[in-house]
């Protein structure tokens, strides 16, 4: 008897391998759509916790390396980039199926960047090429504690710029680049590395990554040693002097004295905005402290860090203090806050301006400098501190 295709079933193992890939397929595009606030090591355990081990590697040759030439947001091409990365993960990178990959978008990127960069701009995919170089080099397992918004948004100091970047293999496959990009390149670097630049590139390369980290977690004095304020900037410090108050002050200080073109102003900026914990007012009180040259901002010449922050930062900093202490009363009668940040801030907070008017920083008898403080003590005057800073702040204008 004839049989037609409408009562034609598939084998079971075939309608089965179908269902499996589709479902895979649908849970891997809803798995890189959520994770970029999410570690990559933590979205690459997800992968392999979705997709069955007889279908990663296809489902990464399918789904996965597409998108690396794809025009998708910066945090997905990182992330996918670490995922195919991380599949192979146990072994040396030279025996990863994507290495060749991988390889040709990081050069292909890199000239991009370069000629962006020889017209006076920044690429957009800096970052992605940093990735996809220390995956190359063989310290992918850096990337991984980092999420992809993080990395896309963190900028790249010059010396990490694309660039600068090389590989050790690069010189054996150089001859198949664009003669025109290879022109470029060796007007910014050598192609033959030597030692002592593999060496420089590599601290470089460290201490940036201990840079993203200092944001997240407290680094071992081993590492704080090797961190350059040169990888700073203004984005990066309130997360690191929360996470690491031992780096503020000296990381502070380099910043403030670096002559660059942006100037010490939006680290000002950052001081000024410090909630009222003891490590901001540990670090106001050794900056006001420090005698350390640095360029005035208002005449050109040169003045101390002391007398910058003094000037620039001190009223600031008490202002936004007491704003802060204001609206953190406010949640606590709301209760919307139930611990005792409140209390112990406006704790701190008399405690620290008491010690500027003994070291003779601010003046009880000026109304400059005391006025905010004392209707602010007065309104908090059930607190002892605040009740004893009160008592000096009226002696002073006698």
């Amino acid at each position: 008897m004839m049989q037609t295709a409408t009562f034609y079933q598939p084998p079971l193992a075939t309608k089965q391998t179908v269902q499996m890939g589709d479902g895979a397929r649908a849970s891997v595009a809803h798995l890189l759509a959520g994770a970029f606030s999410t570690p990559c090591s933590t979205a690459a355990h997800a992968f392999v916790q979705t997709v069955p081990p007889l279908s990663r590697f296809q489902l990464a040759l399918d789904v996965l390396m597409p998108m690396l030439d794809a025009h998708v947001e910066l945090p997905q091409r990182i992330l996918v980039s670490y995922i195919l990365y991380s599949l192979y993960a146990p072994h040396p990178i030279a025996i990863n199926p994507f290495k060749s990959v991988l390889y040709a978008t990081f050069l292909r990127e890199r000239d991009a960047a370069v000629r962006v960069a020889h017209a006076g701009a920044v690429s957009e995919n800096e970052q992605l090429v940093w990735v996809l170089w220390k995956i190359l080099k063989g310290d992918g397992s850096d990337i991984g504690p980092f999420s992809p918004n993080t990395l896309a948004r963190s900028p790249l100091p010059p010396k990490l710029r694309a660039a600068n970047l090389a590989l050790e293999d690069e010189a054996s496959v150089q001859k198949h680049a664009d003669p025109t990009i290879k022109n470029s390149l060796d007007a910014s670097r050598d192609v033959e590395m030597s030692a002592e630049r593999d060496q420089e590139m590599e601290i470089y390369s460290r201490a940036a990554t201990l840079l993203l980290a200092a944001r997240e977690r407290v680094l071992s004095l081993s590492e704080q040693r090797l961190t350059s304020p040169s990888f700073i900037t203004s984005a990066d410090l309130p997360s690191i002097l929360a996470t690491n108050p031992a780096l503020g002050h000296p990381i502070v200080v380099a910043l403030l004295t670096n002559e660059t073109e942006i100037g010490p102003e939006p680290y000002l900026d950052v001081l000024k905005r410090l909630p009222p914990v003891l490590s901001s007012f540990d670090l106001i009180g050794r900056l006001l402290r420090d005698t350390t040259t640095v360029t005035d901002l208002t005449t050109g010449g040169r003045t101390t860090v002391a007398d910058l922050i003094r000037t620039e930062v001190l009223g600031w900093f008490i202002h936004e203090c007491v704003m802060w202490l204001d609206r953190a009363e406010q949640d606590e009668r709301e209760g919307n806050i139930s611990d005792d940040r409140f209390a112990k801030g406006v704790q701190n907070l008399c405690r620290f301006y008491n010690s500027l008017i003994k070291l003779s920083i601010a003046d009880p008898a000026s109304d400059a400098d005391s006025a905010e403080m004392a209707h602010f003590t007065l309104r908090n005057s059930r607190f002892e501190e605040a009740n004893a800073l009160y008592r000096v702040l009226a002696m002073g204008k006698f």
